[in-house]
């Protein structure tokens, strides 16, 4: 099966230091550009991360986003400030004292103060904290995978639908290429009637004439080329893989074929059935630029 590289994946976890969010994205390139965006204290895992995603993707400008919610940690102490508490009250007390007011002040007055309490990150394992991490961005990657997969059988579909439409204009093209032939071989005729004004014609020199343009303009070898050239394209695509490159590399000898046809010969509907082939050609180009 060929993939997209154009894809997006995401996933979601959790272990002792909070919550895990990766996201994965991905657009074309012409080889593999993997960027990993994470907590500066969970750098350390920025390689290992690389290292999944070669293993996964072999082409495209791949982003890798891992965000951690420590909202949801469990390895966080929380200690009163016993000090700065008992500063607070007796600052309290004596505002009281100096301004002649009530004592209305209870523990839920003392939490408004931030620095009352000590908020302390406990020493995280790194061997669970790099498990925890590494298995939620292959979650990722699975997802972003299935997404390339999907637009990669949509690529495949539309690819062969277009070479099936060049099949047709290729049998078009061998079925005019005779009749361009007789074309020229009427007009030579009419043209050497119309010079020797009606004296007998040397019908040997005009089907040999014939004969030498029709080599010209014999188009048999490039049209059995661009056949072959299709049916390596749907091999291609069938086998599937990493065939991006590939694909470019066939496009090229196919192109060549088509401007070949066209710079044979000067018959306005063969030329404008080269021109159509051209058109599709590009159209294929254009979506193999989207293949792995």
């Amino acid at each position: 099966m060929i993939k997209s590289m154009t894809g997006y994946g995401r996933a979601q976890g959790t272990f002792s230091g909070g919550e895990i969010t990766v996201e994965i994205k991905s657009v074309n390139n012409r080889y593999l550009d993997a960027g990993v965006k994470l907590p500066r204290v969970y750098s350390f895992l920025e390689e290992s991360i690389k290292a999944l995603v070669q293993k996964s993707i072999s082409r495209g400008k791949v982003d890798v986003f891992v965000s951690i919610n420590a909202a949801q940690a469990t390895n966080v102490k929380i200690s009163v400030n016993t000090p700065m508490a008992q500063g607070y009250v007796n600052a309290l007390r004596q505002l009281a004292s100096d301004f002649d007011l009530s004592e209305e002040f209870s523990v839920s007055t003392l939490t408004r103060f931030s620095d009352v309490f000590i908020v302390e990150k406990q020493e995280e394992d790194e061997e669970e904290v790099k498990t925890a991490i590494l298995s939620v961005v292959q979650e990722a990657l699975d997802a972003f995978n299935a997404m390339r997969e999907k637009e990669g059988k949509a690529l495949e579909h539309d690819l062969l639908e277009k070479s099936e439409g060049i099949l047709r204009l290729v049998e078009k093209v061998e079925e005019r290429s005779p009749i361009t032939v007789e074309a020229y071989r009427a007009r030579l005729t009419a043209k050497l009637m119309e010079v020797l004004e009606g004296r007998q014609l040397d019908e040997a020199r005009i089907i040999q004439e014939a004969a030498i343009y029709a080599d010209k303009v014999a188009v048999d070898e490039e049209t059995v080329r661009l056949r072959s050239h299709i049916s390596q394209l749907k091999t291609m695509l069938s086998d599937g893989g990493v065939i991006g490159r590939k694909l470019d590399f066939l496009m090229q000898e196919m192109n060549r074929e088509a401007n070949t046809i066209g710079s044979k010969g000067n018959d306005v509907e063969q030329a404008r059935n080269v021109v159509d082939i051209k058109s599709e050609l590009e159209k294929i180009r254009e979506q193999i630029q989207n293949i792995e």
